[in-house]
């Protein structure tokens, strides 16, 4: 298996349209790894897509990639989905009669599959796709494993029960990938992970000054999980391997800024900050 980090930005990606900070700035001035795109994983070998944001237009052109055999769904929000007419502009055909497109498999995890019938329109706009060939959905109960060209794919969901981490096992390999919001999460034991990847997590406070970036009663910080917290998290983990993602702008950390933080993490569990375009082989 390969990683593919089609995009590591977060809900508020870098840079972020009409901002004129200094990260933004640079970000649009030196593009790649400054800039981040929505947030958005492949997997090569099972040949998967995880979300599709806004960006997935953008990121699957920048990308290598000439096919998908699944598309899995983290959860609704919309920096998740909103990309999701890709799924129709790679498959339609628009010129022969009868058409002759392709069709993509799509993968709901169960309360997924329930949102989306209720959240931004996803669950008709992926209705319509079905109807014309461009997707066939497959709905998926908890505790439901898929596999893929000889890897095994296991959504579950965390602690906030509408968003689901996927588990890859393949070849000998075992990777944990979690989109987003590991607010409240106590890792179950998942046994020896090879790579996890994970939020970064909002920080309240500035990883390199220590200065409170966040107030303290700030609602955000009842549903969203901090750098902090998620550190703790990785230390629960039995991982080889840690990649860092969805990195939002308020936070104010350019790539220069998140490979000195890299420096004051622990050692031992080979913590980095991914950024977009990077590949990892395993």
């Amino acid at each position: 298996m390969k990683i593919e980090f089609l995009g590591t930005g977060g809900a508020m990606a870098i840079p972020r349209p009409l901002c004129q900070c200094a990260i933004c700035l640079e970000a649009r001035k030196k593009g790649v790894p400054y800039s981040r795109s929505g947030p958005s994983v492949f997997v090569h070998g099972p040949n998967v897509l995880i979300d599709t944001p806004e960006d997935s237009y953008m990121q699957l052109n920048r990308s290598k990639i000439s096919t998908i055999d699944g598309v899995f769904y983290s959860h609704w929000h919309p920096d998740h989905v909103m990309g999701r007419r890709v799924l129709e502009s790679m498959n339609a055909d628009w010129v022969n009669h009868p058409a002759q497109g392709t069709t993509t498999d799509v993968y709901l995890p169960e309360q997924v599959a329930s949102d989306f019938q209720t959240r931004l329109g996803t669950g008709e706009h992926l209705a319509f796709f079905e109807s014309q060939d461009y997707i066939a959905l497959h709905n998926l109960k908890d505790g439901e494993k898929v596999t893929i060209n000889d890897v095994t794919i296991t959504p579950f969901r965390l602690s906030e029960d509408y968003v689901y981490a996927f588990l890859f096992e393949g070849n000998g390999k075992r990777v944990l990938i979690a989109p987003d919001e590991l607010y409240g999460w106590d890792p179950p034991k998942l046994g020896e992970l090879d790579v996890a990847i994970l939020p970064t997590g909002i920080c309240e406070f500035h990883p390199l000054t220590g200065e409170r970036q966040i107030s303290a009663d700030h609602p955000v910080l009842k549903e969203e999980a901090t750098f902090r917290q998620t550190l703790t998290i990785i230390e629960k983990l039995h991982v080889k391997k840690v990649y860092l993602t969805h990195l939002e702008e308020p936070d104010q950390l350019s790539y220069d800024d998140l490979k000195k933080v890299e420096d004051t993490l622990p050692q031992d569990k080979k913590i980095s900050f991914a950024f977009d375009t990077l590949m990892i082989s395993l």
